[in-house]
């Protein structure tokens, strides 16, 4: 009797010519871009460096597409927006030690917004493996420990043999709900030496689905179905695993209200009569959400900013859907569902019973009517018309990437995506530089629409060599900075707490000249004249620089009480 499990697989005539036969002139590197490839990665990321040089050798050798960025903390960001786009693992190649180090808080972005991210670095030599101090070039006496606090799974490779299956299990590990970065580092003479394995020409590395377990999902529908006022807080975890078309079906069918988080932004139509978008920083969303009988909670943690920094406390039945187990019932009691955003979602639509609600597309009209109010009282019109010509300049369906910046702190709050997955910053982290980087990335992922990058003059100050990257390659994106002479969160914080700002003032350069001077085109624009200079950029191709100085202020926080 045969089982399917003895069933093997026979190689055709041509696969045993090819492993008899590889070709010459081959290493260690090559192993790596031919399981890249055979995993079905098109474009990598990184910056060569003296122990990795066998990947980069390699790389021109292979179909592989490479875009080197000036920084590795840029590459990976740039890596993690080409994750964001495509839901694909993106590869990025870094050497050891302080290039590899330098990649830390952009993976450490990439964790917490569970974008898929391939690192793969360089290591000093087998011989210097295991924590003894040889004096190797770039020697960490654990260069693994410095990232396994940060990424999803390490991986470390010894021998060319095990090249091909360390990549492919950190390739599933970083596509396995929640996605997320992971690492593997490769020693420098297993890099370099010459290899006569055959040619990697087939990896299966298919993550396993997160599915939620069906007695939670009925109850979870049951309790929907019979709630007087329900309502969703949709995460970052509905736009990863595409469920936004879930979320509407159900928000739709249960007549619920449906508030994004920051890193949701895009899960739910912002228009949509249902919609309370995204006012998480405001008290009379609070309010509304507390007031809820059974709230439904898919893809987020309620960290501090999804939460009015942990002023949110529900009074109703809380349903969590999250597939990182850690963040699961982490902050408030919940009917916890650990599970893949579209699975479990698409679980509830199979049971969730029709719940008319006439009055409720009233009450989301005068929650927003409130938060409307709210503002227009702070005499905040120079921010709000500043949002809406950058709204108007930018093209639906285009990606838009944040830095950490007033703007941005707005746009979380009152920007409309318009469109799923189109909108992106680094909120999960929080650091300072990902604006510019992470658009790069996304337009080497979609080069047929415009991408806008937004950065303060601080923030654009990490990154402001990329303006090389971007002109090398062409690249679709049209960076906006606005400048308002140093860290003007940081300054309106400080003054606030304190009366005055300390070390929030920066000497800053002629951002325009500066493009120029890279052979990208620049303008200084006016809060007048905003939308017209940006439209012409973003339409035409190649990268370009906008400048806006202007000081901004942030509306009032509620959460202070």
């Amino acid at each position: 009797m045969t089982h399917d499990h003895d069933l093997v697989l026979r190689p055709s005539a041509a696969q045993t010519e090819a492993a008899l036969n590889p070709p010459p002139g081959r290493n260690g590197g090559d192993l790596v871009v031919e399981t890249l490839s055979g995993l079905g990665a098109t474009t990598v990321f990184g910056l060569p460096g003296q122990h990795a040089l066998g990947m980069f050798d390699a790389l021109r050798r292979s179909s592989l597409r490479y875009i080197g960025l000036r920084v590795e903390n840029n590459a990976g960001f740039a890596a993690d927006a080409y994750g964001r786009i495509t839901g694909e693992a993106a590869p990025l190649l870094l050497s050891t030690g302080p290039g590899a180090l330098t990649s830390l808080a952009a993976l450490q972005e990439a964790r917490a917004a569970s974008a898929p991210v391939l690192a793969i670095s360089s290591q000093v030599p087998t011989a210097g493996l295991g924590g003894g101090r040889h004096g190797y070039l770039h020697e960490l006496p654990d260069q693994q420990a410095s990232f396994r606090g940060v990424v999803k799974s390490v991986h470390t490779v010894r021998t060319q043999s095990q090249i091909p299956s360390a990549i492919a299990a950190a390739w599933e590990s970083a596509l396995t709900a929640p996605h997320g970065p992971v690492w593997v580092e490769i020693p420098q003479d297993v890099l370099l030496a010459e290899t006569h394995l055959p040619q990697v020409t087939a990896m299966d590395a298919t993550p396993e689905d997160l599915v939620p377990r069906p007695e939670l999902t009925a109850l979870a529908a049951h309790l929907l179905s019979s709630a007087a006022r329900p309502a969703i807080i949709a995460g970052g975890g509905v736009v990863r695993s595409d469920a936004s078309g879930k979320l509407k079906s159900l928000a739709e069918r249960l007549n619920a209200p449906v508030v994004t988080t920051f890193g949701g932004k895009g899960a739910f139509p912002w228009t949509h009569p249902l919609s309370l978008q995204s006012w998480l920083e405001d008290r009379h969303t609070t309010d509304f959400l507390e007031d809820a009988d059974v709230l439904l909670v898919v893809g987020s943690g309620l960290g501090e900013l999804s939460s009015n920094y942990h002023t949110f406390k529900p009074r109703g039945r809380v349903i969590q859907i999250e597939a990182d187990l850690g963040k699961l019932e982490s902050n408030h009691p919940a009917l916890g569902i650990h599970a893949d955003a579209r699975l479990a979602l698409s679980a509830l639509l199979e049971t969730v019973g029709e719940r008319p609600d006439p009055s409720v597309a009233e009450r989301v009209s005068a929650v927003l009517a409130r938060v409307a109010e709210r503002i227009a009282a702070q005499e905040l019109t120079l921010e709000q018309d500043v949002l809406a010509s950058v709204r108007r300049a930018l093209p639906a369906g285009s990606p838009s990437f944040w830095d950490m910046t007033i703007l941005a702190y707005w746009a979380w709050s009152a920007f409309d995506p318009r469109g799923k997955n189109t909108m992106h910053s680094a909120q999960g982290a929080g650091g300072l530089g990902y604006g510019f980087p992470a658009a790069l990335g996304a337009a080497a992922a979609d080069p047929t629409r415009p991408v806008l990058a937004v950065s303060g003059d601080g923030g654009a100050l990490y990154s402001i060599a990329e303006l090389a990257t971007a002109r090398q390659y062409g690249l679709n994106v049209t960076w906006l900075i606005v400048d308002d002479g140093g860290y003007g969160i940081l300054r309106e914080y400080m003054t606030d707490a304190f009366g005055q700002a300390t070390a929030t003032e920066l000497a800053r350069p002629d951002y325009v000249a500066l493009a120029e001077s890279f052979g990208v085109p620049g303008v200084l624009t006016t809060p007048g004249t905003l939308e017209e200079d940006l439209t012409r950029a973003l339409a035409a191709p190649g990268p370009s620089v906008v400048v806006l100085p202007a000081l901004l202020r942030m509306f009032e926080p509620t959460h202070l009480g």
